[in-house]
């Protein structure tokens, strides 16, 4: 698919990501789906690199996300390996020896153990995934590994994306700067607690592996956790942090001393996780969703994710249609407290709605304007408590149709 999509009237273009010290890749066209573009990534890791990982909550996960998930308490890496145009979920056994044999090659090409290769699969669902392709390939790959290879390894990693994704920031830890590269690809079956993405965020600082999974696990909850295309959560999901212990600081878990890192980590999961959006399938509009005076944050995000997963909410606004009343619905539909006399509504900027009712005066002009724009916002005040939370969506249109209709064939 990947090729073959118009880009995103949304997409932004993939900023400069400069090498990471302690990290080289190839990539490889090895004809797993795709016909005449890579599909498949290498990356080497530093001896030493520490690694976190979250993964997708669905009850019925890939045979990589089962191998991550078993290997990922050691704590180290050693190599990477992700292909694309094939999720290896669902093949049973043969699922689980594709696994292995792609494990033990990768090991075997950079004389490391197979426990310290992590990998990674996205596609198409209950297909065999030939590991001989990817085994084949290997050699090439280690041939090939150099250091400036992050947009080459972001469009490698892409199947139904229209635009590859990346983000990059710098930090002070213990007085080093540091820097931190990440790589995503997702544009369909995207809902929270992951979804059919997989993003790669490497760093050349030292921070042991418990501190790095607690950022992780934290920084994806406002931000992969936080964006939906169509509820659908994924089989694939999968997001690694890798710290290659390069740069020269002091190791260390003190939450003040990575008080740097951790907003720098934020930021690039958040610009990962916006752009995943802009490239929801079909979609052309970016939709934010700030929900205000819920009970509780937690609450608030559920009413969030109730809106940005309403087909009839996001169709009203690929109509660019000001209906307020699909808003309404679907908070009243989440399942949260909410009362509908205190209830309030704003598009734009622009209150339509608050205490239960339509603003005296309401002019819609203003709203139909901001509707025919490339970016929503929209606000909505429960009235009831403190609780807040934004999410992101993306309209729902008929290229969402056509690109799942055909997805394989």
């Amino acid at each position: 698919m990947a090729g073959q999509l118009p880009v995103s009237p949304l997409a932004l273009p993939l900023p400069a990501l400069p090498p990471i010290a302690g990290v080289r890749m190839a990539t490889a066209a090895a004809g797993i789906r795709y016909k005449g573009r890579t599909d498949v990534l290498l990356a080497e890791l530093a001896e030493g690199t520490t690694v976190a990982g979250v993964f997708t909550r669905n009850q019925c996960p890939g045979a990589p996300v089962t191998w991550c998930r078993e290997v990922l308490p050691g704590g180290t890496a050693r190599a990477l390996v992700v292909n694309a145009g094939n999720a290896n979920v669902f093949n049973g056994v043969a699922g689980v020896r594709a696994v292995e044999a792609t494990a033990k090659s990768a090991a075997a090409t950079l004389d490391t153990e197979a426990g310290q290769v992590f990998l990674a699969s996205t596609g198409v669902i209950g297909e065999p995934l030939p590991a001989e392709k990817i085994v084949a390939v290997m050699a090439a790959l280690k041939a090939d590994l150099t250091a400036d290879r992050f947009a080459e390894a972001a469009s490698a990693i892409m199947t139904t994306d229209t635009f590859p994704k990346g983000a990059t920031r710098t930090a002070k830890l213990g007085g080093v700067e540091v820097r931190i590269n990440g790589i995503a690809k997702g544009s369909g079956m995207i809902a929270p607690d992951m979804a059919t993405m997989l993003s790669f965020i490497f760093t050349d600082a030292a921070i042991p592996a418990a501190a790095l999974q607690a950022m992780l696990s934290k920084g994806v909850e406002g931000t992969f956790n936080c964006v939906t295309i169509d509820s659908d959560t994924s089989t694939s999901d999968t997001v690694l942090l890798f710290a290659t212990g390069q740069a020269g600081n002091k190791p260390t878990e003190d939450p003040g001393a990575l008080a740097d890192f951790r907003r720098a980590l934020h930021e690039v999961l958040h610009d990962l996780a916006m752009m995943v959006v802009r490239d929801g399938e079909g979609a052309q509009k970016l939709v934010t969703i700030n929900v205000e005076g819920a009970v509780s944050h937690a609450s608030a995000k559920r009413i969030g994710m109730a809106i940005a997963n309403s087909p009839l909410v996001k169709t009203a606004i690929a109509g660019e249609d000001a209906n307020w009343g699909r808003i309404v619905m679907a908070v009243g539909k989440a399942g949260e407290p909410a009362d509908r006399d205190k209830l309030g509504i704003a598009v734009g900027g622009v209150w339509m709605a608050q205490a239960g009712g339509i603003v005296p005066g309401y002019d819609e002009t203003p709203v139909v304007k901001h509707m025919k724009g490339r970016e929503i916002d929209i606000t909505v005040d429960i009235g009831l408590g403190e609780g807040h939370a934004t999410v992101w969506t993306c309209d729902l249109t008929h290229g969402y149709i056509d690109i799942n209709g055909s997805y394989r064939s």
